[in-house]
C-alpha cells in the first residue's frame, strides 16, 4: 500500500525560484529547496520541466530563491504557482530587486533569498533537480517565520498545481 499522504509529514519551505533570458525574467512556487555542502555553499532545487522558469535555468545557468513568510498572500502565491508566464509578466507590480546574478529577486513577503550558479543538473521523471554553489544569500527579516508546505496547506488552504512535487490526485 502507498499513502502518499504520508509524504505531507516531510517538511518543506515555500520559495519563489526564479531565472532570467536576456531582458526577461520569470519565476514559479517550489517546495523543494534544500542545503546539500557546507563547502562551497551549495543547494538543489526541483523544478518541473513544464514549467517557463526551467527553461529560464537550464538556458542562463543561474536562479534565485525567495524564501516566503508565513504572512505572505494568497495572491503572491497563486501568481507565481497557478499562472504561466507564457502568459503574462509575473513580476510586474510585485516587489523586488535584481541580484547579483542578475535574477530578480522577490523581496516583499520574502524573509530571506539564495542566488546560486549552476553546477550540475539531474533529470527525474517530470522534475529537473538543479545543483547550484551559492554566490549571494541575505536573511531579510527577524521579526517574520518562513512559511512551510504543512502551514501553506493547512492554515491557508493553499493548494497545489499538477507541476508541483507534492501533487498527486485526491483519493477516489
Amino acid at each position: 500500500m502507498i499513502d502518499l499522504d504520508s509524504l505531507f509529514n516531510l517538511s518543506y519551505g515555500m520559495c519563489i525560484v526564479s531565472s532570467k533570458k536576456e531582458d526577461k525574467f520569470n519565476g514559479c512556487v517550489v517546495n523543494t529547496v534544500f542545503q546539500i555542502t557546507p563547502e562551497p555553499p551549495m543547494v538543489a532545487i526541483s523544478v518541473n520541466r513544464e514549467n517557463l522558469t526551467w527553461d529560464y535555468i537550464k538556458e542562463s545557468g543561474v536562479f534565485a530563491v525567495s524564501i516566503l513568510s508565513e504572512e505572505t498572500p494568497t495572491l503572491l502565491t497563486g501568481k507565481f504557482g497557478f499562472r504561466s508566464g507564457r502568459d503574462f509578466n509575473k513580476f510586474e507590480e510585485v516587489e523586488h530587486k535584481i541580484g547579483k546574478t542578475g535574477c530578480p529577486i522577490v523581496t516583499s513577503s520574502a524573509v530571506g533569498f539564495i542566488e546560486a550558479q549552476v553546477t550540475d543538473s539531474i533529470d527525474v521523471e517530470t522534475h529537473t533537480i538543479f545543483i547550484g554553489e551559492i554566490v549571494a544569500c541575505q536573511h531579510l527579516c527577524d521579526d517574520k517565520h518562513p512559511m512551510t508546505y504543512n502551514y501553506y496547506r493547512d492554515i491557508k488552504s493553499g493548494r497545489t498545481p499538477r507541476t508541483a512535487a507534492t501533487y498527486h490526485k485526491a483519493k477516489e
